[in-house]
């Protein structure tokens, strides 16, 4: 099974959600995935693009299409639906040349109602052989109603002798869930609850529908809801009494005590969090005004101006739709959250029964590591809770189900904070170190843990009130899996309370570090680039052994090549002798991993080369584990292929702990974030 056809009864019944969510699981597994719209309404198809860019699809745009709608509707009305289908057959077939995997997506039914007494989608998903996903839009329906809507539907599928794949009903009212679910127990059939968010516009929404001009808008601005409208005709004392959360202020830029007014009160405890302030009249702010607002530190409230007047300014608000972007990471998660926790995605995967590729893409390997991390359910500390990337990554995190998440801070700021950037973290938990019961505790175990070494009382109770000393023990007394920190701290700051508190694994010596390097068709890991700086023989062994079982946790199968600047036995010296003495050392303790060295970059990594440079070669030109002979030269490289490739680098991951501790880099994205957390998560998993 190589294709899947999916369409809606409606606009607006989620085709580019479920669309989104099959992709997901298809693209963990193939590498060549094509999408494909037989017929779309005008030459721009939103749909088509959000697709193409989120999934990284290579093709172009016209080939992601077959024919706009009105050329359909002229060739039925003189009856040439036969050419047509020929057509379409046509264009599908050069992409079934190309490509591993097709997901069709057909026009909604509700788009023809009115033209034609068939169902064109079905009649296109036959002749191209593919199996059927159809949607019901479920919004403001009752039980009967939907319940006759699903017997219609499955009737016709029936009578059409179509495959069909699977039902989904979108959109429901979450008040009738539970009793639809017990009147609707069939197989295939996955229920998918009305979120109210999904509907709701964002101010990123509208300042396309608007076009409006940018004041102070961040990218993370655009993901704002907005909830309603307020248009600001009081005076400021007055006004304040009347927002709320989410509401989209339109302010003319004369009121400038407004303006003021509304900043102040996003600072303020006392006041709800509005998503933004709008300007009409394309009016100036005045430049004192300007300057204070700019001055201000962490500004959280988006500001734009139209060139419309107030009046049409809130009925172009109020006609805004909402929709899906692709850089809207927090719908985006919203969305994929919903999916996966209604649909049972392992049996999707078994009907479709991909066969796996030998390529890993980027997208493929982040999907996979997502995918593994919401299997695992870890409970994973972020002592962090003050930074803005931290909170917007707890809520994709929670959104997604990768992982249960405890913030450090406290309680009252931190969620003051996630209101001001509009993220919801409402299923985080939020545990102030310094008011915590544990304190005493936790102070007092590390001390007798570390008396011997000299350790104080004291000392041990200041170290406690550092949130990494915190977290750190929270993982060691299992009240948590795993930590990720150095969002805002140093690696020395992450690494030494682990350090102290978790120590190293009884099979390990050192704690080390990689990088999955994703590269345009295949995942390599780099070793160490991060913390040993001259590591000598049998840490360069202990490093390689560390990450090729890490690179087994996340399915990479270990073919390791230890580095040097010589290959073979062609050159001499003191680092050479290193590296071959750890690579023998290797082959002593792990004699059934895949490993050459000393070996130079390219014969690692390229067939023709290593035939002539290393003939004998294990590896064969085909290794994805890099072992660097010291920090220098790794981090210089990590670096290096990062900014001359554009490949994302994850990582540094550490390895050799006794439990999962992982560093990031202080500027780190929020993606990052995401990334490590879900990578920290399979660790913790792989723990036995």
């Amino acid at each position: 099974m190589t294709t899947l056809f999916i369409a809606s009864d409606s606009k607006n019944a989620g085709s580019l959600l479920v669309t989104m969510g099959m992709m997901d699981i298809i693209s963990t597994k193939i590498h060549k995935v094509a999408f494909f719209k037989p017929i779309i309404e005008n030459t721009k198809d939103l749909d088509i693009e959000f697709i193409r860019s989120r999934y990284g699809l290579d093709m172009r745009y016209e080939e992601c299409y077959g024919f706009e709608l009105s050329y359909v509707l002229m060739m039925i009305a003189q009856n040439k639906l036969d050419s047509l289908i020929e057509q379409l057959i046509d264009k599908y077939k050069k992409l079934e040349e190309k490509y591993d995997f097709i997901v069709c997506q057909g026009i909604a039914k509700s788009s023809l109602f009115q033209t034609l007494d068939f169902d064109i989608n079905l009649k296109i998903a036959q002749n191209f052989g593919m199996p059927f996903i159809n949607i019901i839009n479920a919004k403001g329906l009752h039980v009967s109603d939907i319940i006759e809507n699903y017997s219609i539907d499955h009737q016709n599928l029936c009578t059409q002798k179509c495959f069909h794949f699977a039902t989904f009903i979108n959109r429901i009212d979450p008040l009738i869930y539970e009793e639809l679910q017990t009147k609707l127990p069939y197989e295939n059939l996955y229920l998918l609850k009305e979120l109210s968010e999904l509907d709701t516009p964002t101010i990123g929404d509208i300042i396309d529908n608007l076009k409006a001009k940018k004041i102070l808008v961040t990218d993370e601005d655009r993901g704002k809801l907005v909830k309603q409208i307020k248009v600001a005709a009081l005076t400021l004392d007055n006004f304040l009494d009347h927002i709320e959360d989410g509401d989209l202020v339109i302010v003319p830029a004369d009121r400038s005590e407004i303006i003021v007014g509304l900043l102040c009160a996003s600072k303020s405890q006392s006041f709800p969090n509005i998503s933004g302030i709008i300007i009409p009249f394309d009016m100036q702010i005045h430049p004192n005004i300007l300057a204070l607002i700019h001055g201000l530190d962490g500004c959280s409230v988006p500001i734009f101006s139209v060139a419309t007047d107030t009046y049409t300014t809130a009925l172009g608000i109020t006609s805004t739709k909402a929709s899906l972007r692709v850089h809207d990471k927090r719908k985006i998660a919203l969305s994929l959250g919903l999916f996966n926790a209604s649909v049972d995605t392992d049996t999707i995967e078994s009907r479709i029964k991909v066969s796996g590729s030998q390529i890993v893409t980027p997208m493929m390997f982040q999907y996979k590591i997502t995918y593994m991390a919401k299997s695992a359910k870890k409970r994973i500390v972020l002592p962090e809770a003050e930074d803005d990337r931290i909170l917007r990554a707890t809520e994709i995190i929670l959104r997604q189900g990768i992982a249960d998440i405890t913030l450090l801070g406290d309680p009252n700021s931190v969620q003051q904070r996630s209101l001001q950037l509009g993220v919801d973290i409402s299923g985080a938990k939020i545990i102030d170190p310094w008011k915590s019961e544990k304190l005493e505790e936790y102070a007092q175990l590390f001390y007798e843990s570390r008396k011997e070494k000299g350790l104080t009382l004291q000392a041990a109770k200041d170290a406690m009130n550092h949130k990494s000393y915190f977290a750190t023990m929270m993982v060691q007394l299992a009240e948590v899996d795993a930590m990720v920190s150095g969002a805002s701290h140093t690696t020395a700051d992450t690494i030494r309370p682990a350090l102290q508190i978790i120590k190293t694994h009884p099979d390990t010596s050192i704690v080390s570090s990689l990088f999955f390097m994703c590269l345009g068709t295949q995942v390599l890991v780099y070793a160490d680039c991060a913390i040993n700086q001259d590591p000598d023989a049998t840490q360069l062994a202990q490093i390689a052994i560390s990450t090729a079982k890490t690179a087994l946790e996340f399915g990479l199968e270990p073919k390791i090549a230890m580095l040097s600047y010589s290959s073979g036995d062609s050159g001499s010296g003191e680092d050479v002798e290193r590296v071959k003495q750890a690579t023998a050392l290797v082959k002593k303790l792990s004699p059934s991993l895949l490993i050459d060295g000393p070996i130079q970059y390219d014969a690692a990594i390229d067939k023709d080369v290593a035939k002539l440079k290393v003939p004998n070669s294990v590896t064969k030109g085909e290794a994805n584990i890099f072992i660097f002979p010291d920090l220098n030269t790794g981090n210089n490289t990590y670096k290096a292929v990062q900014r001359s490739t554009n490949a994302i680098a994850i990582g540094p991951i550490l390895q050799g702990l006794n439990k999962p501790v992982n560093d990031l880099s202080r500027g780190c994205s929020v993606t990052d974030i995401v990334n490590t957390v879900a990578i920290t998560a399979i660790q913790a998993a792989a723990i036995k």
